[in-house]
């Protein structure tokens, strides 16, 4: 059950707890009471279920690899390779999730005496994905065995192309696939029909990283440390669900980074200015996987790889200054597109009162950026987006993401008679399409969409865990806060709202954009940061004395070694 409550920007999802069982389990668990609350609401109720989420185990998270559909011939034919001095080229991604993946491979084979090499492709000259003329130029130069990481379950031609070479193609791929599979010497893709692996969320890292692991146990030697600082960067990264699985490995990932800084993380932390005692999975998806996200941008995409895994000082810090400039670059880049979008909703050339969808393309937009666009607009307003770079000949390469509500990706097969290619998930996918197919796209949309959703649906939306007050927010409620870490897509930061505070000083506009004030509520004062929310400032300066309601999250502000209990405000009602 759920409460729903309009604020001034979001429509309030409030889960009811019994407040009985909530007791239960703060008393059993010594936790603060907002803490058992946001457990309970997020359906962790049992002493045994409240349990395990909080100690995740190897034993029990963690599959073994041999479940993977066609793990067991993939790991056979690479120890062979090895073994014969086979030429091996790993096939990887531009983004962090490929990154990350292709380092698994070289820092746990080359130690193997593998003869092994890497291409990453250029993401404005070749795009997504295995192509044909990457496996002949790999035939000719005398490699029998292709590794794709990250890509390759839809890659037909290619995968024939290997076949007819002589080429032994192994597909390793997290993304949906589609009805047929290409033919490969082994695919390896939790999602495939017929795979027995019991979790189906693991980002293409975490299918790299079983396919690694397999190897090793077969072998008897302990994988490197550096994979599970790459494991936990390319999961956090691509925001898949961290439940299960992917949480356990995060959560180790953090543990190891934490106590062992790695060359390359040091130089990220330095470049994102964090100071701090811990890195948490917001920081990683926040601050530090940007920044990988902008190698993906660089000429030499094999620069990318080298960052991560050299350890060759003067390389790294080289490599770290251009991402630095490059990722502050992309914020940028990105704000201004967001900002030209926003400006056509403002006047209606996209009418959100007639359509269920944001559609938008430009040749001006970088293809490396309007995912990352198209999420921030879907989440302040609640719509599937969809933005596309217009290239030269007329096709648009797009980037998509969606609401809960609507599966994307049963979007894209649905019309998939319109589109020249697509892949990805139920929340995030890419496509491409004829400029010319663009309006039948889109009418085809609206139409499912109106047919299967509800004017609720497509309103921007915040879910809150309960109630807090001000006098919980303290060392303790902190401490409990991270024991549900790690935070990303399925789990979450905790969300709260406190009821009757007033205004204690005045609030402040901070670089044009985000606000900031201090609350007051029975005896305790607390600072509140509304990010990008300007517009709240007229808020703030009407509601003089008259008590609101605050909707926020609770964060440890570390500065000059001092920590401080804030909150980072989300919304606010009468």
């Amino acid at each position: 059950m759920e409460k729903k409550v309009g604020g001034e920007k979001y429509l309030w999802r409030i889960k009811n707890a019994d407040s009985e069982k909530v007791k239960a389990i703060a008393s059993a668990h010594s936790l603060s009471f907002p803490v058992a609350q946001t457990l309970c609401s997020r359906g962790f109720v049992s002493s045994e279920e409240v349990r395990s989420f909080l100690f995740p185990s190897l034993e029990k998270d963690v599959a073994h690899p041999s479940l993977l559909k066609g793990s067991i011939s993939a790991v056979d034919r690479i120890l062979l390779a090895i073994k014969n001095k086979e030429k091996i080229l790993i096939f990887g991604d531009y983004d962090v999730d490929g990154v990350t993946s292709t380092a698994i491979f070289l820092v746990a084979l080359l130690p193997l005496g593998a003869k092994i090499n890497y291409y990453l492709p250029n993401r404005a000259k070749e795009g997504y994905g295995l192509s044909t003329s990457v496996v002949e130029k790999a035939a000719k130069n005398g490699y029998s065995l292709i590794i794709t990481v990250d890509n390759g379950i839809s890659a037909h031609a290619p995968a024939k192309r290997a076949k007819d070479l002589g080429v032994d193609l192994i597909i390793t791929d997290h993304h949906r696939p589609h009805k047929k599979l290409p033919t490969a010497f082994a695919i390896i893709d939790p999602n495939q029909k017929g795979c027995k692996y019991p979790y189906k969320k693991l980002a293409g890292v975490g299918v790299t990283f079983k396919i690694i692991s397999f190897i090793y146990e077969k072998i008897k030697k302990e994988l490197p440390e550096k994979i599970y600082e790459l494991l936990m960067l390319g999961t956090v990264a691509d925001v898949v669900p961290l439940t299960d699985e992917n949480r356990f490995w995060v959560r180790h990932g953090l543990a190891k980074v934490n106590s062992l800084k790695s060359l390359s993380m040091s130089v990220l932390e330095s470049n994102s200015n964090l100071k701090k005692s811990r890195l948490s999975s917001l920081d990683i998806g926040f601050m530090i996987a940007p920044q990988i996200n902008a190698l993906g941008r660089l000429d030499d995409s094999r620069e990318a790889v080298k960052f991560l895994i050299s350890s060759n000082s003067s390389d790294v810090q080289r490599i770290g200054k251009v991402l630095k400039v490059m990722n502050e670059e992309r914020k940028f880049v990105e704000r201004r597109i967001y900002e030209e979008i926003e400006g056509t909703i403002v006047n209606k050339q996209i009418d959100l009162e007639k359509e269920n969808v944001i559609i938008a393309a430009s040749s001006k937009w970088p293809s490396g950026v309007i995912g990352l666009v198209a999420g921030r607009l879907m989440h302040n307003y609640g719509r599937p987006t969809f933005l596309f770079h217009e290239k030269k000949d007329g096709t648009l390469r797009g980037s998509c993401r969606s609401i809960p509500e609507f599966d994307i990706f049963q979007a894209l097969e649905e019309n998939k008679d319109l589109l020249i290619s697509f892949g990805g998930h139920s929340f995030a996918a890419g496509l491409t399409l004829k400029k010319e197919k663009i309006y039948d796209f889109k009418a085809r949309l609206e139409e499912k969409i109106s047919k299967e959703l509800e004017p609720e649906d497509l309103k921007p939306k915040i879910d809150l865990d309960g109630q807090c007050q001000l006098s919980d927010m303290n060392a303790k409620m902190l401490h409990d806060l991270e024991q549900l870490e790690p935070f990303g897509n399925s789990n979450v930061q905790p969300s709260f709202f406190v009821e009757d505070v007033t205004l204690i000083r005045a609030p402040r506009i901070l670089k044009d954009k985000h606000v900031k004030c201090s609350v007051f509520s029975e005896g305790v004062i607390k600072p509140i940061i509304f990010f990008n929310r300007p517009e709240l400032l007229s808020f703030f300066n009407s509601v003089n004395d008259k008590p609101f309601t605050v909707a926020c999250h609770v964060v440890k502000n570390e500065w000059n070694d001092q920590i401080n209990v804030e909150m980072q405000g989300l919304d606010v009602k009468l």
